[in-house]
């Protein structure tokens, strides 16, 4: 099963890289969340999407929006990741990808996890779908293309 626009997004509880526990449905009426799948920390397409994720993070959060990343990557591996990038968003480790699997984010090319990312707005309904492997800033700019949409509603 896939998310599509228009389907309400799965909820999910899963550990952050700063030992807390991040619950989507904390968002719900009060932000916008920019939830996106990516393989693996360290990697160069992962590390160019998140470093420009982190370009832009503070007009998502002008947008009204959280970042959030998710991989099946460890917190410690995640912590690592993000300080080495000085990442300013919470990256979820979702271990055996039962969240990535929920949300229909799952292989590319039958082999990778994929690249995908959901624009959910306050209400917790899925505006937006982005799925490429390889355009990493194309995640980034149709997410706030996206946000701004909404903005104008």
């Amino acid at each position: 099963m896939s998310i599509k626009v228009g389907d309400t997004a799965p909820d999910f509880t899963l550990p952050a890289q700063n030992g807390s526990t991040v619950n989507l449905r904390d968002f719900r009426g009060k932000q916008a969340v920019v939830l996106y799948f990516y393989p693996k920390d360290d990697t160069p397409g992962c590390t160019a999407e998140s470093c420009a994720f982190r370009d832009q993070y503070e007009v998502f959060k002008s947008a009204g929006a959280e970042v959030i990343g998710v991989s099946g990557d460890s917190n410690e591996s995640h912590q690592k990741f993000a300080a080495k990038h000085n990442l300013p968003f919470t990256l979820l480790s979702d271990k055996g990808d039962q969240v990535r699997k929920l949300y229909g984010a799952t292989a590319a090319f039958g082999l990778f996890p994929g690249r995908v990312t959901y624009v959910i707005d306050q209400q917790g309904i899925v505006q937006y779908v982005f799925d490429s492997m390889f355009n990493f800033k194309g995640h980034v700019e149709e997410a706030l293309k996206t946000l701004r949409q909404l903005a104008v509603k």
